[in-house]
């Protein structure tokens, strides 16, 4: 594998990582959350995908049809009686309903599912990638995630700029005192937020899920990269998020071309060296949503 093959990979990789980080950066820039049970929720709708949607005669390939519209609806169900109960109280209360709704997803689905792994069923198109040269190949599927992160982070920041709601959502952002002084529900705008953010992870879970095996214990390593994209892409930004998910893979693919065991050290110390040097990350900045 030559080096140019390895940037590359990583930057398929990271796409991926910023696909299933831009909906952490959202919770986090609006709600002041973090959710740990984030990439739970990822696992829960690969499995959707792969036993319920047959059952309504979808294959797996288009399960995002029915898989992202109900995670929008649960995540503004889950925001409205759950989370927003605990940032009623104080932000150290949504780490602990979190980390509980994360411990009781993985159990439940480790009791319904049991530990085997799954796969989101597409077929051969699991198989078919473009040579561009001898010594270099890129996955359909991989390039098509990193086709749907950049889409989707485009999609989110002209919605929060050029359209009303999305201007509520970064002026609740900046100042919910304020907002609701000018008559802005910002409980029902930290509802529209989550539901956007529950939908993007569902479609994470699913290319997650069409990339790779998944077990009802696989949330919490992409929830760590996930995690470290954010950061080192900038707290709020959400090309920050795209480009700390490149950097994140390219990273981990570089040390992985040295020594498959460093992979997840190269990109831990590309995490810590960041925090070290501009701890706002690359693109971070004061206000929210950037």
């Amino acid at each position: 594998m030559t080096w140019t093959n390895v940037v590359i990979q990583g930057i398929l990789i990271g796409g991926f990582y910023a696909l299933f980080a831009c909906g952490l950066s959202l919770m986090f820039g609006v709600l002041k959350v973090i959710n740990l049970a984030h990439g739970d929720i990822a696992v829960v709708a690969a499995y959707v995908a792969v036993f319920v949607t047959p059952r309504v005669h979808l294959p797996e390939v288009w399960a995002f049809l029915v898989v992202v519209p109900l995670f929008g609806l649960i995540g503004y169900i889950v925001q409205r009686t759950l989370i927003q109960k605990s940032i009623d109280r104080d932000p150290f209360t949504t780490l602990l309903v979190t980390f509980g709704l994360s411990v009781i997803i993985e159990n439940l689905l480790l009791e319904i599912y049991s530990a085997n792994g799954q796969v989101v069923n597409i077929g051969s198109l699991i198989s078919r990638s473009w040579h561009p040269a001898t010594i270099v190949y890129i996955s359909y599927v991989s390039l098509s995630v990193l086709g749907v992160a950049v889409l989707v982070l485009a999609f989110l920041q002209l919605f929060l700029s050029r359209t009303g709601l999305g201007r509520l959502i970064r002026a609740v952002a900046d100042d919910r005192e304020a907002a609701q002084l000018s008559g802005a529900n910002y409980r029902h705008v930290f509802g529209i937020a989550a539901a956007i953010a529950f939908a993007t992870v569902a479609l994470a879970g699913i290319a997650y899920g069409m990339m790779t095996q998944f077990a009802p214990t696989s949330g919490g390593v992409n929830l760590l990269f996930a995690f470290e994209a954010v950061v080192i892409g900038g707290i709020g930004s959400l090309w920050g998020t795209l480009v700390g998910g490149v950097a994140l893979g390219v990273a981990q693919q570089i040390g992985a071309h040295i020594n498959p065991q460093y992979q997840v050290l190269a990109g831990n110390l590309l995490f810590l060296l960041v925090l070290a040097i501009r701890p706002q990350g690359l693109f971070g900045k004061k206000t929210a949503l950037a």
